[in-house]
């Protein structure tokens, strides 16, 4: 009998009619012979309808409130789910994620998952019970206030629950049939996956891939949690995420990803001088906007310098904000705020022992009149910031160039 944890994203509970179909997936499974455990995301849309509705009272509402209000999406679906699955004829308990004791940091609306005390959990189950649990929250220490854990929380909900009561496989279902070599919408030919390292698929959704939140593989690689990604609307195989091995080092590149939730800001004629870059990046990061790249560009006479640095679209208002204050202090000429940009990477555990991979990337790109703006790099990925215009043409030529199709 194996313990397994089933996350159910939005679109696989969007209505009455999916929410029915995942109880009778969550009884096949039960019958089965395994135990069950099943996180699910707002119904789809909801949460952006609360979002709505919250802006319509305050265009600055505190994020404690946004804590209160958006966590609700999912404690309604997790009751109806819980329900459903009763009427196929199993025991279910729904729990929140403080019944479900996830227990996170302070920091609202990107909290981070401290620990989980499964005692409730591994109870249900012991009587019997299929145990839905409401995705995407938790509660601060001392069950004083309710967090969330950022969009696409629920993926993190589900794979810390797996670690937490030691599962045998943590299967997130969505709309798409696993992880592809690229965004089918865009290539017809992407080939999907039978399998994808913890360390691409990490990559993968940090540079703009949505098929799981960029925590919730940091997660599963951490605790070595076996993950699937597999649609709810059919029955094929999915995608396994899971350790290395010497068959995935044989391919350069595994995909091709792009992001056009990108801005670029850029300080000019910064003060060259130790501890300007510091004081910057830590006033950003004091109000949880991560930054991405960095590219700093010193005058001839060696005097001042040109910082230009990427974060998320949703994120740039704030950095440019807070950019603008730091600029008066450091006596820089101005802040200049791009948003027309988006990044395309390829990444591939095999780039660690194939070489030329960079540069294969970059004239080929050049080759259809495609500008580099910012380059990074690490072990496995090459990313570059491109004018937003060219991003599907530029994920095409990539995927056809490095021989993705299927």
């Amino acid at each position: 009998m194996a313990l397994i944890v089933q996350k159910y994203g939005g679109t696989s509970v969007a209505n009455v009619e999916r929410i029915k179909a995942v109880a009778e997936r969550v009884a096949r499974t039960v019958r089965e012979g395994n135990n069950l455990i099943v996180v699910v995301s707002a119904m789809a849309g909801e949460t952006d309808k609360l979002i709505q509705f919250a802006q319509q009272i305050s265009l600055s509402p505190s994020d404690r409130e946004m804590d209160m209000l958006l966590s609700s999406g999912e404690r309604i679906t997790s009751a109806l789910t819980a329900m459903a699955i009763e009427a196929a004829g199993l025991k279910a308990l729904a729990l929140t994620g403080r019944q479900a004791g996830i227990i996170t940091d302070t920091v609202h609306t990107k909290a981070r998952i401290a620990r989980i005390s499964g005692e409730r959990i591994k109870r249900a189950i012991e009587d019997g019970h299929v145990v839905v649990i409401a995705g995407f929250q938790g509660v601060t220490e001392g069950e004083t206030d309710v967090t969330t854990l950022g969009r696409g929380g629920s993926d993190l909900s589900a794979v810390a629950v797996a670690a937490a009561v030691g599962a045998d496989l943590c299967e997130i279902y969505t709309d798409v049939d696993g992880v592809y070599t690229t965004d089918p919408n865009i290539v017809s030919e992407a080939r999907k996956l039978q399998k994808i390292s913890y360390e691409e698929m990490l990559e993968l959704a940090s540079l703009g891939a949505k098929v799981l939140q960029t925590r919730s593989v940091e997660f599963a690689m951490k605790y070595k949690v076996p993950v699937v990604v597999r649609s709810s609307f059919n029955d094929n195989a999915g995608t396994l995420v899971v350790e290395e091995d010497s068959e995935m080092e044989n391919v350069a590149v595994s995909g091709v990803a792009y992001d056009k939730n990108q801005a670029k800001l850029t300080l000019v004629n910064v003060p060259d001088r130790p501890g300007i870059a510091a004081r910057l990046f830590d006033a950003i990061a004091a109000s949880n906007v991560v930054v991405d790249m960095i590219v700093q560009n010193i005058s001839s006479d060696g005097k001042s310098a040109d910082i230009s640095f990427t974060v998320p679209k949703t994120d740039s208002l704030r950095a440019r904000e807070i950019s603008e204050e730091i600029a008066k202090e450091l006596g820089a000429e101005r802040v200049d705020v791009r948003e027309d940009i988006s990044k395309v990477s390829i990444v591939g555990v095999g780039m660690r022992s194939h070489s030329g991979v960079a540069s294969k990337m970059f004239q080929t790109l050049a080759a259809h009149n495609i500008n580099i703006i910012m380059i990074s790099t690490s072990e496995i990925k090459v990313s570059c910031v491109i004018d937003l215009k060219y991003t599907e043409l530029a994920v095409r030529v990539l995927h056809d160039v490095f021989g993705l199709a299927g």
